[in-house]
């Protein structure tokens, strides 16, 4: 039988348009009819990547373009593996919340058996990736599984998730500087921070989409905490994201054509405030979905700031 696109999956998605029927439930509890989430993921370790080339003044060799496609194979796999142990934890709240209803473990598709087949496989896959990078890199990517252990839990004990998920969505940012210059500096960690705040601005704008449902089942989440207040509280976030890679970018010593794009970039997070409506649930996914291109201008900012 046809499976329909999850609600929050683009209607033409590759995997309900293409993908073999038998291998659906797969691809969608991995996610991967909804790139969005490997996109974010990847984006801050090749920002980290670039801002530790441009800070040292390295050229850009074959090394660097390993780095690059090391980070998207591993994001790919990690954030798979992630959705399904969050999939796991999750699976009686996502059955009473009609955005989540229909993922493969609460729809039947999926056994809770066979979800964990994945998170162990792919994280295999993940760590053969791992391994090829610095030593600095390795120790912080085991270092990442405790943020990506406790994170499925952060909505039931604190209104704040969104800030547990930015900690563990840019822990790349520190990766892909170590795997450069096998270590870490202040630049890579206001980096960092400034992902962290990004992800929370993001992150409450697509909290948006289940705050009734949310309401309904205890769930907590910056969006809930804020209510009529959201769109004030994601500009703060975005404005404190600015800074902080702003200060990166001061303590790298990056070139003026850094701060045209973090300029770019900063009109790109204003933009989606100023059309965020709390009462949209649509909207507040396309804004959400927009923040890739937030990503990419900043990570093409890194980049020129070295040159």
């Amino acid at each position: 039988m046809s499976q329909s696109p999850l609600p929050d999956a683009a209607p033409a998605n590759w995997v309900d348009a293409y993908a073999p029927e038998p291998l659906k439930p797969w691809l969608k509890l991995g996610r991967f009819d909804r790139p969005i989430g490997i996109w974010l993921l990847l984006l801050p370790g090749w920002q980290g990547v670039a801002l530790a080339k441009s800070y040292a003044d390295l050229p850009m060799t074959a090394r660097y373009w390993w780095f690059l496609f090391a980070f998207l194979v591993g994001a790919a796999l990690m954030r798979a593996a992630g959705c399904a142990y969050n999939d796991i934890v999750d699976r009686d709240i996502d059955a009473k919340v009609a955005r989540t209803a229909g993922r493969p473990i609460p729809s039947g598709q999926l056994s809770v058996a066979h979800a964990w087949e994945m998170v162990i496989g792919f994280s295999l896959l993940a760590l053969l990736v791992l391994l090829s990078l610095t030593k600095a890199a390795i120790l912080l990517g085991v270092a990442s599984l405790l943020l990506v252990a406790v994170y499925p839990f952060m909505k039931r004990i604190t209104w704040w998730p969104q800030a547990w998920l930015g900690l563990t969505f840019n822990w790349g940012a520190l990766m892909g500087f170590a795997a450069v210059l096998d270590g870490l500096g202040w630049p890579a960690a206001l980096l960092y921070l400034g992902g962290v705040f990004w992800t929370l601005g993001y992150d409450t704008i697509y909290a948006l989409q289940d705050i009734e449902d949310d309401a309904l089942v205890g769930v907590k989440s910056s969006a809930r905490r804020l209510g009529g207040r959201a769109a004030q509280g994601v500009m703060i976030f975005y404005v404190l994201a600015v800074a902080s890679v702003v200060g990166a970018g001061v303590l790298a010593g990056l070139h003026w054509a850094f701060y045209v794009g973090v300029a770019l970039y900063a009109a790109h997070l204003i933009w989606q405030v100023r059309r965020l409506r709390l009462d949209d649930p649509a909207l507040a996914l396309k804004l959400f979905k927009s923040n890739a291109w937030a990503g990419l201008i900043l990570l093409a900012a890194l980049f020129a700031g070295g040159f």
